[in-house]
């Protein structure tokens, strides 16, 4: 799936950085999957959305792995709730 690639080749951070982010993108999309089961590229979007949202949050030493996740979700939530598709 091109997500996680997104988040490797648009890191410009640390190895550190880039772990702590790619840790909240798993756990950030295991937590919501379950509203984006109806076709393979509907869950793509998702979780290219999920890894735009990361990216916007995510700072040069982002290592919180919990405040990655928990930022990309709200990030996530605010662009569907000002109009992006709705979840299902």
């Amino acid at each position: 799936m091109e997500a996680p690639r997104l988040l490797v080749d648009g890191a410009s951070c640390g190895p550190d950085t880039l772990k702590a982010v790619c840790e909240a993108f798993d756990q950030a999309w295991a937590e919501i999957a379950g509203n984006f089961e109806n076709t393979p590229s509907e869950i793509e979007a998702a979780r290219l959305k999920l890894a735009e949202a990361m990216m916007s949050i995510a700072t040069e030493d982002s290592t919180d792995v919990a405040a990655l996740k928990a930022g990309a979700l709200q990030a996530m939530a605010l662009d569907y709730r000002l109009g992006g598709p709705a979840p299902h």
